[in-house]
């Protein structure tokens, strides 16, 4: 039983790779939920996930996993399923936390949150950077109007390695490159940080290769660069990639610039998990964030909090549309 003798979610999970495994070691060490049942067809993985939930079950597939006494799904699986199975999901009487991207594109993303304010039930999508110390301070800067009027914001992303599974390549399966891969999470960070202005105008360039992306249908691009204009005079610069020639593993930033002085994320030796956050008044600035800072499974964390204090259907769902809404503009369509 849970807090007040509320009975605990029992959460099932649909995919128990990495990521998978990694939020579930996350939300049992809450102790909020109860792990019954997994769904992975890789032997290895299941095998792995089970280690962490001893009491669970391993079954065959979504609909085993949602016929298995389950109040909630914890979904990572690849990109091209997620809308469907979240659907499906909530469909069937469960709360959903999914991997990124919700869907390919902000119809498949919009379907998602419309099957969720129907069913009145709780939707988290793994947008984890909002949860890194760094973030939280920039934003509660922000909302402070430390910073005065912010006209500007340089976002980036570069992963010098690029994903290691062929299905990220396939824009059928995926939905793009670089730009729904990490370009989703700078994104998301910009608009929730400025409390989701209007978004105006959005301008890109997409390359594969090193040469203009040519045709999206059969190509994903691996270096974008972007321009987003919102409505009170902030201009947002977005940049991400794969494999580029960056001389460290990743180079991560979100910085914020303003009358009244500047904030910063960014990397740390090119880490893709130490993220620090700084306050700048011109030349000089001051950290407001210190590591370390175990923020990989925070998002599942908080989701997770809500549903087993009886969340429902939270409608600031509704701006994941908005973020793939900007993704759609950025892809041209």
């Amino acid at each position: 039983m849970g807090p007040g003798g509320v009975p605990k979610p029992r959460l099932g999970f649909l995919g128990t790779g990495w990521i998978g495994r990694h939020r579930m070691a996350a939300l049992a060490a809450t102790g909020l939920a109860d792990i019954v049942a997994v769904a992975e067809p890789d032997n290895a993985g299941a095998a792995e996930a089970l280690a962490l939930a001893p009491g669970a079950v391993r079954v065959d597939g979504l609909d085993a996993l949602l016929d298995a006494g389950i109040d909630a799904v914890v979904i990572a699986t690849p990109s091209a399923a997620h809308a469907e199975q979240s659907i499906a999901a909530l469909e069937a009487g469960k709360a959903v936390f999914c991997q990124k991207p919700l869907g390919r594109t902000a119809a498949e993303v919009a379907g998602v949150v419309a099957a969720a304010e129907r069913a009145d039930l709780l939707l988290g999508v793994d947008l984890s950077y909002r949860h890194t110390a760094a973030m939280r301070a920039i934003r509660d800067l922000l909302q402070q109007r430390a910073l005065g009027h912010v006209f500007g914001v340089d976002l980036l992303f570069h992963n010098a390695w690029g994903p290691d599974k062929p299905w990220f390549y396939d824009p059928a399966l995926s939905g793009g490159g670089c730009v729904v891969d990490l370009g989703v999470h700078m994104v998301d960070l910009a608009l929730w940080a400025l409390d989701w202005p209007r978004v105006e105008r959005v301008e890109s360039r997409l390359y594969a290769k090193g040469a203009p992306l040519a045709d999206p249908a059969r190509q994903v691009e691996d270096y974008a660069v972007a321009t987003i204009d919102l409505a009170g005079g902030t201009t947002v610069r977005l940049g991400c990639s794969w494999g580029l020639q960056a001389g460290r593993e990743a180079v991560i930033a979100a910085e914020f610039f303003g009358t009244g002085g500047g904030a910063s994320l960014r990397n740390v030796d090119g880490s893709f998990y130490d993220l620090v956050g700084a306050r700048h008044l011109h030349t000089r600035e001051e950290s407001i964030s210190a590591l370390p800072d175990d923020w990989g499974g925070r998002a599942a964390v908080d989701w997770l909090a809500r549903l087993a204090a009886g969340a429902r259907f939270d409608p600031e769902a509704r701006n994941l549309v908005t973020v793939s809404e900007v993704l759609d503009r950025i892809y041209g369509r």
